[in-house]
Protein backbone atom coordinates (compact mmCIF):
# COMPACT_ATOMS: atom_id res chain seq x y z
CA UNK A 1 0.00 0.00 0.00
CA UNK A 2 1.40 3.45 -0.61
CA UNK A 3 1.03 6.36 1.14
CA UNK A 4 0.42 9.53 -1.07
CA UNK A 5 1.78 13.22 -0.10
CA UNK A 6 -1.66 14.35 0.57
CA UNK A 7 -2.33 12.09 2.83
CA UNK A 8 1.12 12.45 4.98
CA UNK A 9 0.03 16.30 5.01
CA UNK A 10 -3.78 15.70 6.08
CA UNK A 11 -1.75 13.70 8.90
CA UNK A 12 0.34 16.82 10.25
CA UNK A 13 -2.67 19.23 9.74
CA UNK A 14 -4.36 16.64 11.94
CA UNK A 15 -1.85 16.27 14.25
CA UNK A 16 -0.94 19.93 14.69
CA UNK A 17 -4.87 21.53 14.88
CA UNK A 18 -5.51 22.68 18.31
CA UNK A 19 -8.14 20.70 19.89
CA UNK A 20 -9.74 20.70 23.37
CA UNK A 21 -7.89 19.44 25.65
CA UNK A 22 -4.69 20.01 23.37
CA UNK A 23 -1.98 22.82 23.85
CA UNK A 24 1.58 23.41 22.84
CA UNK A 25 4.31 25.26 24.45
CA UNK A 26 5.54 28.29 22.89
CA UNK A 27 9.32 28.19 23.18
CA UNK A 28 12.49 29.84 21.88
CA UNK A 29 16.25 29.60 21.64
CA UNK A 30 18.87 31.41 23.83
CA UNK A 31 21.08 33.70 21.27
CA UNK A 32 22.93 35.05 23.72
CA UNK A 33 23.54 35.39 27.76
CA UNK A 34 25.62 37.90 29.62
CA UNK A 35 25.67 40.51 32.67
CA UNK A 36 22.27 38.19 33.87
CA UNK A 37 20.42 39.25 30.37
CA UNK A 38 19.80 37.38 27.21
CA UNK A 39 17.93 37.86 24.33
CA UNK A 40 15.94 34.71 23.02
CA UNK A 41 14.74 33.91 19.20
CA UNK A 42 11.22 32.44 18.66
CA UNK A 43 8.75 33.82 21.71
CA UNK A 44 7.07 35.86 18.88
CA UNK A 45 3.67 36.14 21.12
CA UNK A 46 5.97 36.81 24.11
CA UNK A 47 4.54 40.37 26.28
CA UNK A 48 6.31 42.68 27.86
CA UNK A 49 6.54 41.29 31.93
CA UNK A 50 6.02 37.60 31.16
CA UNK A 51 7.64 35.28 33.09
CA UNK A 52 10.20 32.84 31.04
CA UNK A 53 11.23 29.26 32.26
CA UNK A 54 14.54 27.97 30.75
CA UNK A 55 15.33 24.63 30.53
CA UNK A 56 18.09 24.53 33.28
CA UNK A 57 15.34 25.87 35.62
CA UNK A 58 16.38 29.72 35.60
CA UNK A 59 13.36 31.98 35.38
CA UNK A 60 13.58 35.46 33.74
CA UNK A 61 11.28 38.74 32.87
CA UNK A 62 10.47 39.88 29.63
CA UNK A 63 11.84 43.49 29.13
CA UNK A 64 12.29 44.44 25.63
CA UNK A 65 10.37 43.03 22.61
CA UNK A 66 12.68 43.70 19.73
CA UNK A 67 11.35 42.35 15.93
CA UNK A 68 13.63 39.19 15.75
CA UNK A 69 14.55 38.59 19.58
CA UNK A 70 12.90 39.38 23.13
CA UNK A 71 15.67 40.57 26.04
CA UNK A 72 14.63 38.54 29.57
CA UNK A 73 16.45 39.47 32.70
CA UNK A 74 16.92 36.51 34.82
CA UNK A 75 16.31 36.11 38.45
CA UNK A 76 18.65 33.66 39.80
CA UNK A 77 22.62 34.21 39.84
CA UNK A 78 23.02 30.74 40.68
CA UNK A 79 21.35 28.75 37.86
CA UNK A 80 23.16 29.10 34.31
CA UNK A 81 21.60 30.06 31.30
CA UNK A 82 24.11 28.97 28.01
CA UNK A 83 23.68 29.74 24.32
CA UNK A 84 21.41 27.11 22.32
CA UNK A 85 19.21 26.30 25.55
CA UNK A 86 15.27 26.14 25.45
CA UNK A 87 13.09 28.70 26.55
CA UNK A 88 9.46 28.39 27.32
CA UNK A 89 6.63 31.04 27.72
CA UNK A 90 4.69 30.69 30.92
CA UNK A 91 1.79 32.71 30.10
CA UNK A 92 2.17 34.43 33.36
CA UNK A 93 3.38 37.99 35.18
CA UNK A 94 5.93 37.62 38.22
CA UNK A 95 3.84 36.69 41.40
CA UNK A 96 4.70 37.40 44.74
CA UNK A 97 3.63 35.08 47.94
CA UNK A 98 1.87 37.41 50.33
CA UNK A 99 -0.68 36.06 53.21
CA UNK A 100 -0.09 36.19 57.33
CA UNK A 101 2.23 33.51 57.33
CA UNK A 102 4.86 36.46 56.04
CA UNK A 103 4.37 38.69 59.43
CA UNK A 104 7.64 38.09 61.26
CA UNK A 105 9.82 36.38 57.92
CA UNK A 106 12.85 37.35 56.04
CA UNK A 107 12.44 36.76 52.46
CA UNK A 108 14.59 37.58 48.87
CA UNK A 109 12.74 39.58 46.05
CA UNK A 110 11.73 36.25 44.53
CA UNK A 111 9.89 35.20 47.69
CA UNK A 112 12.52 32.55 48.87
CA UNK A 113 13.17 32.70 52.88
CA UNK A 114 16.18 33.75 53.93
CA UNK A 115 15.53 33.48 57.71
CA UNK A 116 16.36 29.40 57.88
CA UNK A 117 12.86 29.04 59.38
CA UNK A 118 11.17 26.98 56.73
CA UNK A 119 9.10 27.46 53.91
CA UNK A 120 6.55 30.31 53.87
CA UNK A 121 3.01 29.62 54.80
CA UNK A 122 1.42 31.69 52.02
CA UNK A 123 -2.26 32.01 51.73
CA UNK A 124 -1.89 33.65 47.75
CA UNK A 125 0.37 34.75 44.95
CA UNK A 126 -0.17 38.29 43.38
CA UNK A 127 1.12 39.55 41.08
CA UNK A 128 3.67 42.40 42.00
CA UNK A 129 2.41 45.03 39.53
CA UNK A 130 -0.52 46.32 40.05
CA UNK A 131 -2.59 49.53 39.47
CA UNK A 132 -2.76 51.87 41.71
CA UNK A 133 -6.41 52.94 43.78
CA UNK A 134 -8.47 55.29 41.73
CA UNK A 135 -9.76 58.55 43.83
CA UNK A 136 -12.94 57.23 44.09
CA UNK A 137 -12.03 55.05 46.27
CA UNK A 138 -9.27 56.48 48.50
CA UNK A 139 -10.34 58.83 51.46
CA UNK A 140 -8.77 61.84 52.47
CA UNK A 141 -5.78 61.40 54.90
CA UNK A 142 -6.66 62.71 58.51
CA UNK A 143 -5.40 60.01 61.13
CA UNK A 144 -2.14 60.10 62.40
CA UNK A 145 0.70 57.47 62.23
CA UNK A 146 2.96 58.25 64.93
CA UNK A 147 6.18 58.00 64.45
CA UNK A 148 7.53 58.31 68.01
CA UNK A 149 10.04 61.34 67.03
CA UNK A 150 8.43 64.51 68.81
CA UNK A 151 10.05 67.04 66.39
CA UNK A 152 8.58 64.51 63.54
CA UNK A 153 5.41 63.96 64.96
CA UNK A 154 4.99 67.83 66.11
CA UNK A 155 6.54 69.72 63.02
CA UNK A 156 6.30 67.41 60.26
CA UNK A 157 3.35 64.86 60.91
CA UNK A 158 2.95 61.69 59.59
CA UNK A 159 -0.66 60.32 58.27
CA UNK A 160 -2.02 56.74 57.91
CA UNK A 161 -1.86 57.03 54.13
CA UNK A 162 0.59 59.21 53.49
CA UNK A 163 3.83 58.84 51.49
CA UNK A 164 6.66 61.23 53.24
CA UNK A 165 10.29 61.18 51.55
CA UNK A 166 12.96 60.00 54.23
CA UNK A 167 16.26 62.65 52.19
CA UNK A 168 19.60 62.99 53.63
CA UNK A 169 23.25 62.65 52.82
CA UNK A 170 24.90 59.27 53.65
CA UNK A 171 25.08 58.43 57.61
CA UNK A 172 22.46 61.34 58.56
CA UNK A 173 20.55 58.43 60.65
CA UNK A 174 17.66 57.76 57.60
CA UNK A 175 17.21 54.49 58.43
CA UNK A 176 17.48 54.81 61.74
CA UNK A 177 13.79 57.31 61.56
CA UNK A 178 12.20 54.40 59.45
CA UNK A 179 13.02 52.11 62.05
CA UNK A 180 12.21 53.88 65.45
CA UNK A 181 8.59 54.04 63.30
CA UNK A 182 8.11 50.66 62.75
CA UNK A 183 8.97 49.80 66.38
CA UNK A 184 6.33 52.79 67.73
CA UNK A 185 4.02 50.76 65.81
CA UNK A 186 3.87 47.81 68.69
CA UNK A 187 0.39 47.14 69.57
CA UNK A 188 -1.21 49.45 67.46
CA UNK A 189 -2.51 47.09 64.79
CA UNK A 190 -0.18 47.92 61.92
CA UNK A 191 1.63 45.66 59.76
CA UNK A 192 5.13 46.95 59.03
CA UNK A 193 7.06 46.41 55.55
CA UNK A 194 10.81 46.74 55.46
CA UNK A 195 12.44 46.71 51.44
CA UNK A 196 15.90 46.81 51.80
CA UNK A 197 17.29 47.30 48.06
CA UNK A 198 21.55 46.56 47.87
CA UNK A 199 22.32 47.39 51.80
CA UNK A 200 25.09 45.92 53.08
CA UNK A 201 23.93 42.59 54.54
CA UNK A 202 25.61 43.47 58.38
CA UNK A 203 23.95 46.73 58.36
CA UNK A 204 20.52 44.50 57.65
CA UNK A 205 21.27 41.59 59.91
CA UNK A 206 21.78 44.41 62.95
CA UNK A 207 18.35 45.86 62.23
CA UNK A 208 16.50 42.35 62.16
CA UNK A 209 17.95 41.83 65.57
CA UNK A 210 17.29 45.30 66.43
CA UNK A 211 13.59 44.58 65.38
CA UNK A 212 13.62 41.46 67.35
CA UNK A 213 15.14 42.50 70.65
CA UNK A 214 11.92 45.29 70.88
CA UNK A 215 9.38 43.03 69.35
CA UNK A 216 9.32 44.37 66.12
CA UNK A 217 9.00 41.41 64.09
CA UNK A 218 5.76 40.52 65.69
CA UNK A 219 4.48 42.51 63.20
CA UNK A 220 6.99 42.93 60.40
CA UNK A 221 8.05 41.56 57.21
CA UNK A 222 11.75 42.17 56.00
CA UNK A 223 11.85 41.76 51.87
CA UNK A 224 15.94 42.05 51.01
CA UNK A 225 17.42 42.37 47.73
CA UNK A 226 21.05 41.57 48.79
CA UNK A 227 23.98 43.41 46.99
CA UNK A 228 25.26 39.76 45.53
CA UNK A 229 21.68 39.55 43.97
CA UNK A 230 20.35 39.82 40.26
CA UNK A 231 19.88 43.30 39.24
CA UNK A 232 16.07 41.91 38.68
CA UNK A 233 16.01 41.53 41.77
CA UNK A 234 16.82 44.96 42.96
CA UNK A 235 14.11 46.42 40.25
CA UNK A 236 11.60 43.82 42.18
CA UNK A 237 12.24 44.38 45.74
CA UNK A 238 9.82 47.45 46.35
CA UNK A 239 7.05 46.29 44.01
CA UNK A 240 6.92 43.39 46.09
CA UNK A 241 7.09 44.67 49.41
CA UNK A 242 4.43 46.99 48.26
CA UNK A 243 2.32 43.97 47.04
CA UNK A 244 2.44 42.60 50.37
CA UNK A 245 1.73 45.67 52.12
CA UNK A 246 -1.70 45.77 50.01
CA UNK A 247 -2.50 41.99 51.05
CA UNK A 248 -3.08 43.32 54.66
CA UNK A 249 -4.91 46.50 53.32
CA UNK A 250 -6.79 44.64 51.99
CA UNK A 251 -7.76 42.92 55.03
CA UNK A 252 -8.71 45.99 56.23
CA UNK A 253 -5.13 46.68 58.12
CA UNK A 254 -3.06 49.82 58.11
CA UNK A 255 0.84 48.85 56.79
CA UNK A 256 3.34 51.01 56.72
CA UNK A 257 6.38 50.28 53.92
CA UNK A 258 9.86 51.84 53.89
CA UNK A 259 11.43 51.61 50.75
CA UNK A 260 15.69 51.69 51.73
CA UNK A 261 16.47 53.05 49.47
CA UNK A 262 15.19 54.09 46.13
CA UNK A 263 18.51 55.22 44.86
CA UNK A 264 19.54 52.13 44.58
CA UNK A 265 16.23 50.86 42.84
CA UNK A 266 16.78 53.92 40.39
CA UNK A 267 20.25 53.32 39.72
CA UNK A 268 19.17 48.94 39.27
CA UNK A 269 16.78 50.20 36.44
CA UNK A 270 19.13 52.71 34.95
CA UNK A 271 21.75 49.78 34.37
CA UNK A 272 18.92 47.46 33.39
CA UNK A 273 18.05 50.46 30.91
CA UNK A 274 21.59 50.57 29.62
CA UNK A 275 22.22 46.66 28.99
CA UNK A 276 18.73 46.91 26.65
CA UNK A 277 20.45 49.69 24.95
CA UNK A 278 17.89 52.49 25.48
CA UNK A 279 18.80 56.20 25.29
CA UNK A 280 20.06 57.49 28.58
CA UNK A 281 18.98 60.57 29.27
CA UNK A 282 19.87 63.48 32.44
CA UNK A 283 22.37 61.71 34.46
CA UNK A 284 21.97 58.24 32.30
CA UNK A 285 18.75 57.72 33.65
CA UNK A 286 15.94 56.71 31.38
CA UNK A 287 13.45 58.82 30.38
CA UNK A 288 10.70 56.88 32.40
CA UNK A 289 12.42 56.57 35.73
CA UNK A 290 9.92 58.91 37.00
CA UNK A 291 7.47 56.76 36.14
CA UNK A 292 9.18 53.65 37.72
CA UNK A 293 8.85 55.82 41.27
CA UNK A 294 5.60 57.37 40.50
CA UNK A 295 3.57 54.01 39.67
CA UNK A 296 5.09 52.37 42.80
CA UNK A 297 4.25 54.93 45.34
CA UNK A 298 1.19 56.22 43.84
CA UNK A 299 -0.21 52.29 45.23
CA UNK A 300 -0.07 54.14 48.85
CA UNK A 301 -3.04 56.03 50.37
CA UNK A 302 -5.78 55.38 52.42
CA UNK A 303 -8.94 53.43 51.39
CA UNK A 304 -12.83 54.15 52.14
CA UNK A 305 -13.57 50.36 52.84
CA UNK A 306 -10.72 50.41 55.48
CA UNK A 307 -6.97 49.95 55.60
CA UNK A 308 -4.02 52.02 54.21
CA UNK A 309 -0.47 51.42 53.11
CA UNK A 310 1.76 54.44 54.63
CA UNK A 311 4.66 55.12 52.48
CA UNK A 312 8.44 56.41 53.54
CA UNK A 313 10.89 56.11 50.62
CA UNK A 314 14.44 57.52 51.63
CA UNK A 315 16.89 58.65 48.74
CA UNK A 316 20.34 59.46 49.76
CA UNK A 317 21.40 62.65 48.11
CA UNK A 318 25.21 63.67 48.34
CA UNK A 319 26.35 67.03 49.54
CA UNK A 320 22.90 68.24 50.31
CA UNK A 321 21.58 68.50 47.00
CA UNK A 322 18.58 68.02 46.19
CA UNK A 323 18.11 69.61 43.09
CA UNK A 324 19.43 66.20 41.85
CA UNK A 325 17.45 63.95 39.21
CA UNK A 326 16.46 61.30 41.91
CA UNK A 327 15.41 63.44 44.36
CA UNK A 328 13.39 65.79 42.56
CA UNK A 329 11.54 63.43 40.77
CA UNK A 330 10.78 61.76 44.53
CA UNK A 331 10.16 65.18 46.08
CA UNK A 332 7.26 65.90 43.15
CA UNK A 333 6.02 62.30 43.54
CA UNK A 334 5.28 62.45 47.75
CA UNK A 335 3.22 64.33 50.15
CA UNK A 336 6.71 65.96 52.09
CA UNK A 337 10.24 65.33 52.70
CA UNK A 338 11.59 64.86 56.38
CA UNK A 339 15.53 66.43 55.73
CA UNK A 340 18.14 65.12 57.55
CA UNK A 341 20.92 67.63 57.90
CA UNK A 342 24.87 66.50 58.26
CA UNK A 343 25.62 69.48 59.96
CA UNK A 344 23.00 68.87 62.49
CA UNK A 345 23.93 65.59 63.04
CA UNK A 346 27.70 66.10 63.16
CA UNK A 347 26.23 68.87 66.00
CA UNK A 348 25.06 66.24 68.26
CA UNK A 349 21.37 67.24 67.43
CA UNK A 350 19.94 63.74 66.82
CA UNK A 351 16.92 63.01 64.44
CA UNK A 352 19.27 65.88 62.57
CA UNK A 353 15.37 67.06 61.21
CA UNK A 354 16.42 70.21 59.35
CA UNK A 355 12.63 72.15 60.18
CA UNK A 356 13.31 74.49 57.80
CA UNK A 357 13.87 72.23 54.81
CA UNK A 358 11.27 69.44 56.31
CA UNK A 359 7.36 69.93 54.84
CA UNK A 360 4.42 67.50 55.55
CA UNK A 361 1.62 68.64 52.21
CA UNK A 362 -0.76 66.96 54.85
CA UNK A 363 0.09 68.65 58.00
CA UNK A 364 -2.38 69.32 60.97
CA UNK A 365 -5.13 67.00 59.24
CA UNK A 366 -2.88 63.99 60.29
CA UNK A 367 -1.71 65.53 64.14
CA UNK A 368 -2.95 64.26 66.91
CA UNK A 369 -5.17 67.64 68.62
CA UNK A 370 -3.44 67.49 71.86
CA UNK A 371 0.17 67.41 70.11
CA UNK A 372 -1.04 70.30 67.27
CA UNK A 373 -2.43 72.39 70.04
CA UNK A 374 0.99 72.41 72.35
CA UNK A 375 3.60 72.43 68.92
CA UNK A 376 1.40 75.70 67.06
CA UNK A 377 4.00 78.13 67.10
CA UNK A 378 7.08 75.94 67.52
CA UNK A 379 8.01 76.49 63.77
CA UNK A 380 7.47 80.15 64.35
CA UNK A 381 9.87 79.81 67.29
CA UNK A 382 12.72 78.00 65.67
CA UNK A 383 12.81 79.83 62.63
CA UNK A 384 13.15 82.95 64.90
CA UNK A 385 15.95 81.18 66.80
CA UNK A 386 17.80 80.52 63.14
CA UNK A 387 17.36 83.57 62.39
CA UNK A 388 18.66 85.55 65.47
CA UNK A 389 21.76 82.83 65.66
CA UNK A 390 22.55 84.35 62.33
CA UNK A 391 23.40 87.68 63.45
CA UNK A 392 24.75 86.73 66.88
CA UNK A 393 27.73 84.90 65.25
CA UNK A 394 28.93 87.82 64.38
CA UNK A 395 28.99 89.56 67.65
CA UNK A 396 26.19 91.63 67.12
CA UNK A 397 24.62 92.98 70.21
CA UNK A 398 21.30 92.15 71.09
CA UNK A 399 18.63 93.36 72.87
CA UNK A 400 16.72 91.52 76.00
CA UNK A 401 14.08 90.08 73.54
CA UNK A 402 16.04 88.78 71.44
CA UNK A 403 18.07 87.26 73.59
CA UNK A 404 15.05 85.84 75.51
CA UNK A 405 14.30 84.49 72.20
CA UNK A 406 17.37 82.61 71.57
CA UNK A 407 17.90 81.19 74.98
CA UNK A 408 14.46 79.45 74.08
CA UNK A 409 15.41 78.60 71.12
CA UNK A 410 18.21 76.91 72.25
CA UNK A 411 16.14 74.76 75.26
CA UNK A 412 13.52 73.87 72.10
CA UNK A 413 16.23 72.19 70.11
CA UNK A 414 17.36 70.38 73.27
CA UNK A 415 14.31 69.38 73.98
CA UNK A 416 13.62 67.83 70.58
CA UNK A 417 16.50 65.96 70.91
CA UNK A 418 15.75 61.84 70.99
CA UNK A 419 17.59 58.59 72.17
CA UNK A 420 17.84 56.43 69.33
CA UNK A 421 15.17 53.74 69.53
CA UNK A 422 13.31 55.44 72.54
CA UNK A 423 10.01 56.22 71.19
CA UNK A 424 7.62 58.12 72.55
CA UNK A 425 3.58 58.61 72.96
CA UNK A 426 1.75 61.21 71.48
CA UNK A 427 0.84 61.67 75.62
CA UNK A 428 4.51 61.65 76.53
CA UNK A 429 4.98 64.64 73.66
CA UNK A 430 2.14 66.28 74.56
CA UNK A 431 3.45 67.12 78.19
CA UNK A 432 7.12 67.43 76.89
CA UNK A 433 5.61 70.21 74.66
CA UNK A 434 3.22 71.50 77.21
CA UNK A 435 6.43 72.71 79.60
CA UNK A 436 8.19 74.81 76.47
CA UNK A 437 4.97 76.13 75.53
CA UNK A 438 4.21 77.44 79.09
CA UNK A 439 8.05 78.60 79.99
CA UNK A 440 8.62 76.01 82.78
CA UNK A 441 12.16 75.27 80.72
CA UNK A 442 13.25 78.93 80.45
CA UNK A 443 14.35 79.06 83.48
CA UNK A 444 16.61 75.47 83.25
CA UNK A 445 20.19 75.36 82.18
CA UNK A 446 19.82 74.46 78.78
CA UNK A 447 21.72 70.35 79.60
CA UNK A 448 18.64 69.65 82.20
CA UNK A 449 16.24 70.08 79.64
CA UNK A 450 15.48 66.90 78.44
CA UNK A 451 16.32 65.15 81.69
CA UNK A 452 13.44 67.71 83.43
CA UNK A 453 10.67 67.03 80.61
CA UNK A 454 11.39 63.24 80.50
CA UNK A 455 11.05 62.67 84.26
CA UNK A 456 7.85 65.48 84.36
CA UNK A 457 6.49 62.89 82.43
CA UNK A 458 7.13 60.20 84.31
CA UNK A 459 5.99 61.95 87.85
CA UNK A 460 2.44 62.45 85.81
CA UNK A 461 2.41 58.81 84.26
CA UNK A 462 2.45 57.54 88.34
CA UNK A 463 0.91 60.07 90.40
CA UNK A 464 -1.89 61.77 87.63
CA UNK A 465 -2.42 58.93 85.43
CA UNK A 466 -6.08 59.38 85.45
CA UNK A 467 -5.32 62.80 83.62
CA UNK A 468 -2.32 61.09 81.32
CA UNK A 469 -5.58 58.64 80.64
CA UNK A 470 -7.76 60.95 80.17
CA UNK A 471 -5.74 62.76 77.23
CA UNK A 472 -4.60 59.40 75.80
CA UNK A 473 -8.27 58.02 75.53
CA UNK A 474 -9.79 61.51 74.02
CA UNK A 475 -6.23 63.11 71.80
CA UNK A 476 -7.34 66.28 73.23
CA UNK A 477 -6.29 68.33 75.60
CA UNK A 478 -8.24 71.07 77.14
CA UNK A 479 -8.37 74.47 79.12
CA UNK A 480 -8.75 72.49 82.87
CA UNK A 481 -6.32 70.28 81.98
CA UNK A 482 -3.76 72.69 80.96
CA UNK A 483 -4.64 74.23 84.43
CA UNK A 484 -3.92 71.17 86.04
CA UNK A 485 -0.71 70.73 84.51
CA UNK A 486 0.34 73.36 85.36
CA UNK A 487 -0.41 72.89 89.15
CA UNK A 488 1.74 69.47 88.51
CA UNK A 489 4.37 71.16 86.34
CA UNK A 490 4.80 73.64 89.38
CA UNK A 491 4.52 71.18 92.31
CA UNK A 492 7.42 68.87 90.46
CA UNK A 493 10.06 72.41 89.72
CA UNK A 494 10.30 72.17 93.64
CA UNK A 495 11.30 68.23 94.14
CA UNK A 496 13.05 68.18 90.73
CA UNK A 497 16.84 67.27 91.52
CA UNK A 498 19.01 66.24 88.02
CA UNK A 499 21.61 63.86 88.18
CA UNK A 500 23.37 65.58 85.18
CA UNK A 501 26.81 67.59 85.14
CA UNK A 502 28.08 70.07 83.24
Amino acid sequence: MKIKSTDLVSLFEDALEQKPGRSFDEIGIVLQVGDNICTVSGLENAVYGEVIEFEGGNKGIVFNLDEDFVSIFLLYNQLPVAEREVAKRTGAVFKTPVGMGLVGRVIDATGRPLDALGPIDASDHWPVEEPAPGVIARTPINEPLQTGQLVIDALVPVGRGQRELIIGNRNTGKTSVAVDTILNQKGKEVFCVYVSIGQRQASVARLIQRLKQNGGMEYSVIVNAQASDPVLNHYLAPYVGCTIAEYFRAQGYDALIVYDDLTNHAIAYREMSLLLRRSPGREAFPGDVFYLHSRLLERAGSLLKGGSVTALPIVQIQNDDITAYIPTNLISITDGQIFLDTKLFNRGIRPAVNVELSVSRVGGAAQTAAVKRMAKSLRLELAQYHELLDFAQFGTELDEISQRRLARGERAIELLKQEQHHPYTFVDETLMLFLLREDFLDVLPVFQVRQFAQQFVSYVTALYSDLYNKIEKSQDISDEDIKSLRKMATEFSKVFVSDTKI
